[in-house]
């Protein structure tokens, strides 16, 4: 038993760190609340509350099967790092250069805001913004830990007590994005908000070239 919880206890400590690192649920509630702009607060925390199940779901998935999923499709670690590097990228791109507004764009998004905002739910604000690809590369090798581990009720355990949380902190950060905003002001969030953006985009660098290094690695090998 005392082995038990301590291999639950090491897998938490190692996997929700890391994870915390790369989703950064705090910086990404200021780009929830950019990407909602002009969205009512219930319709604000109900998008918030499925990113949040998305994100988890995302996590859960990415570690129990994962690994099995791109031994399937014979896609590599170092080629799925470049491709989500590359959407990462781009997509705070976008952020950090918005298009000027049109004259009517306000009241034309708080018309609209409440039917289709929800389409924003799982793309962009779950992937590539919340739990993108450099997570799930992080998710998948925590998940080939588990799986080596060979015993399916730990790993589960350690699963959800790793994912639970990670969803519960993005839920609350993100519903609660615009009582931050209002502390730290408009000034303070624009610049909170375009410093998180210019952070993803370095964040999607540096998984797309860990990912080129790793294939020009194999490529010297061989």
């Amino acid at each position: 038993m005392k082995n038990f919880l301590t291999e639950i206890v090491t897998f938490v400590l190692l996997a929700f760190p890391a994870l915390f690192s790369i989703i950064n649920p705090l910086g990404g509630a200021f780009i929830f609340l950019s990407a909602t702009e002009g969205v009512s607060r219930k319709s604000r925390q109900a998008l918030a509350r499925k990113v949040a199940i998305f994100s988890f779901v995302t996590l859960v998935a990415s570690m129990v099967v994962g690994v099995y999923v791109l031994r399937f499709f014979g896609i590599s670690m170092p080629v799925l790092r470049v491709a989500g590097g590359i959407v990462i990228a781009l997509s705070a791109w976008k952020m950090l250069n918005p298009e000027a507004d049109a004259p009517d764009r306000g009241s034309a998004l708080s018309d609209s805001a409440d039917r289709d905002v929800f389409n924003m739910a799982f793309y962009p604000l779950t992937m590539p913004i919340t739990t993108g690809p450099g997570t799930i590369s992080v998710a998948v090798a925590l998940g080939t830990r588990g799986v080596a581990e060979g015993n399916p009720l730990l790993f589960s355990i350690q699963v959800l007590l790793t994912a639970v949380p990670m969803a519960l902190l993005i839920y609350l950060l993100y519903a609660s994005s615009a009582r931050l905003s209002r502390v730290l002001g408009a000034t303070g969030t624009t610049i909170i908000a375009r410093l998180s953006a210019f952070l993803l985009f370095c964040i999607g660098i540096q998984v797309m070239w860990g990912g080129i290094e790793e294939l020009v690695r194999g490529l010297s090998a061989a």
